[in-house]
């Protein structure tokens, strides 16, 4: 790969562009949630309304990103799903109308169990998703009710193997120190996950996010000791099972990484659309950072990049949010990567990175940096330096 590098803090290039769509109900919320997801309490969800949001949004935000290719796009939530397969459809169409959408993006879906229904998922191929991300959390009925998840076990299986017999590639989330989980548990779920064939799967430490009912009241979990037993399974089984470990909760079979989450991971842009989507989009002199209006009903009534708050990244922040991203990958990032996202020359990293060093948090050489196992356990810890 050749990189165009601007050393002033201007931009000779604008990086890899990918697309955001959020769609913000779930059927309840989950109480370790702390995204932007709203119950619909039995309602649907305005799926017409929003949808004529979204194409507003996006006709507005055209010039932006004007001329540039569209590399991936990741429908989120929320539960996506809970919209019908013609609403998907209408949503990619728009995509591929006003965006200059690559033939080869990755469409990824973000889809619950508690949804499934085996022709939906097969009319989502056809309106040209070819990646379906599935919020499995855990195979235990024990467990997924004390996640507070609206499907059982035997949905959960159910829908992962559709996805997998019905779609390109396939991801499964599964969470792991979990109340009352065990380390055979937990080697339970891997091992009904890993008989499911799918090529990518993500395993997420539980974590008790503020303002979250787990957080107000926190549930009986497995003790520090325990929890850092069960990464390094999650890791070891995995490893020997044919996946990489490629980022902090990502592995995967070869060729099987989401090349839109390494876009974030690699510093690129994202256009977001959708109640409080996030977006980052570099222009020759500045990058920016978009959060649109959060709540459903604030969006519907301003959707556009003109109700966006946005906010002009600084050197600093420049620096510690491409580190915060790129730390994330186990394989690191070459300098040269930095400079042509940053703008800035890679000489400003230079006593961050030699305190890392001296601490076993990275291994470098004069064209690449790499988190050491030990960066990889304690990122907060590194992160903390180039803040």
């Amino acid at each position: 790969m050749t990189l165009t590098v601007a050393l002033d803090g201007a931009l000779a290039a604008p990086p890899p562009l990918a697309l955001y769509l959020h769609i913000p109900w779930c059927v309840q919320k989950c109480p370790y949630c702390d995204f932007n997801s709203h119950a619909v309490r039995g309602e649907a969800p305005p799926e017409a309304a929003y949808l004529d949001a979204l194409q507003r949004d996006m006709e507005a935000s055209v010039p932006e990103v004007w001329g540039r290719e569209v590399q991936t796009i990741f429908i989120g939530g929320g539960t996506p799903s809970l919209f019908s397969a013609a609403g998907i459809d209408r949503l990619l169409t728009l995509c591929r109308t006003l965006l200059r959408v690559s033939p080869l993006a990755e469409v990824t879906l973000e889809a619950n169990p508690g949804t499934f229904e085996a022709v939906r998922f097969a009319d989502y191929r056809a309106a040209g998703v070819n990646r379906l991300s599935l919020g499995i959390q855990s195979f235990n009925d024990h467990h997924l009710k004390a996640l507070g998840r609206i499907h059982d076990a035997g949905e959960a299986r159910r829908a992962a193997e559709a996805a997998v017999r019905l779609f390109e590639r396939v991801n499964l989330d599964l969470m792991y120190a979990l109340p009352g989980q065990t380390l055979a548990d937990l080697d339970a779920d891997l091992e009904i996950a890993l008989g499911l064939g799918t090529g990518h799967l993500s395993a997420y430490h539980l974590t008790l996010e503020p303002n979250t009912p787990f957080a107000a009241a926190p549930p009986d979990l497995p003790d520090d000791d325990l929890a850092a037993d069960m990464q390094g399974h999650v890791e070891v089984r995995l490893a020997a099972a044919g996946f990489e470990h490629y980022e902090t909760s990502a592995f995967a079979r070869p060729g099987e990484q989401c090349r839109h989450n390494l876009n974030y991971w690699t510093f690129g842009d994202y256009l977001g659309i959708g109640a409080g989507a996030h977006g980052k989009l570099s222009f020759h002199d500045r990058i920016e950072r978009q959060a649109r209006p959060k709540h459903p009903r604030a969006y519907l009534a301003a959707p556009g990049p003109e109700a966006a708050e946005t906010r002009v990244l600084s050197r600093d922040d420049r620096v510690f949010e491409f580190m915060m991203n790129a730390l994330r990958l186990t394989a690191g990032f070459d300098l040269a990567l930095f400079s042509a996202r940053t703008g800035l020359n890679a000489a400003v990293l230079g006593a961050g990175l030699a305190e890392a060093e001296a601490r076993g948090l990275i291994t470098r050489d004069l064209h690449h940096v790499r988190p050491t196992e030990r960066g990889r356990r304690y990122l907060n810890e590194l992160l903390q330096i180039f803040l």
